[in-house]
């Protein structure tokens, strides 16, 4: 009892040391070693697999490099279409001859001049048509006609071979009834337009070598995004603290087991 006739309090108990409970049971241990062995592992093979995609990303655009600064060789036709895939012809550097057929389908494009339009025209050549993205228009400049519509005669285009964008914009799908185009999807523009079978592809124009020239080409953005290593290195280093983080558990089991 206290002066005060209080009973006196029972002093506070210590904090529980976590090493009294004793090592952890074998089965425990086997399953805390599979589970770290299973993250360890994980985090390795995505680490390899992002080595292996920089490798074939490096390669990519090594290969668009040397397509976009070549020569211009023909577009491929018909008996070649089979073939014509992102990885073996995007971004090629092409040239066709023929003429423009009437037509012109805009498409909603954010470039280095703003918010505007490319223009598409189909493109007769060599017994087949194609889509060609004529360049870029702004906003005003699309209510104007005269610069929609395609020139006649003749004409030799180049270009870089780009593949067909099937769908529309993230959030923004295509709308053939409605003509709002998002994307460049080939096969529904000549569908809508009625143009019949087409190439697989478009071909972005050169820029023209008269500056004032409408539409605006040669606004292709060759850019392809690389944090592979960036990746590599994170689930690497998750590895490595997966490594870390067993050692410590297993280095005091041992010593519990060897003070025992």
């Amino acid at each position: 009892m206290s002066r005060g006739g209080r009973p006196d309090r029972a002093p506070p108990s210590p904090p529980r040391d976590r090493a009294a409970r004793g090592p952890r049971s074998p089965v425990v241990l086997a399953l805390l070693a599979a589970g770290f062995a299973t993250l360890i592992a994980g985090f390795v093979a995505l680490g390899i697999w992002q080595v292996e995609r920089l490798h074939w990303k490096l390669d990519l655009i090594a290969r668009v490099e040397a397509r976009v600064h070549a020569p211009p060789v023909a577009a491929p036709g018909p008996a070649q279409w089979g073939s014509v895939t992102d990885q073996s012809a995007a971004y090629r550097h092409v040239a066709v001859e023929g003429q423009y057929r009437p037509g012109a389908t805009l498409v909603l494009a954010n470039t280095e001049r703003g918010p505007g339009f490319w223009v598409l025209s189909p493109f007769a050549t060599r017994g087949f048509t194609l889509l060609v993205n004529r360049g870029f228009v702004s906003q005003a400049q699309a209510e104007n006609p005269t610069l929609l519509a395609p020139p006649a005669g003749i004409h030799r285009v180049t270009g870089l071979l780009r593949m067909s964008e099937p769908g529309g914009a993230f959030l923004r799908r295509n709308d053939p009834a409605g003509d709002r185009w998002y994307s460049r999807d080939v096969a529904a523009i000549a569908q809508a337009q009625r143009l019949g079978t087409v190439a697989p592809y478009f071909i972005d124009v050169d820029r023209a070598a008269d500056p004032t020239a409408v539409p605006v080409g040669g606004l292709t953005v060759v850019h392809f995004r690389n944090a592979h290593l960036i990746y590599a290195l994170t689930w690497f280093a998750l590895g490595l603290l997966s490594v870390g983080g067993a050692f410590i558990l297993f280095r005091s089991e041992w010593r519990l087991r060897r003070g025992r």
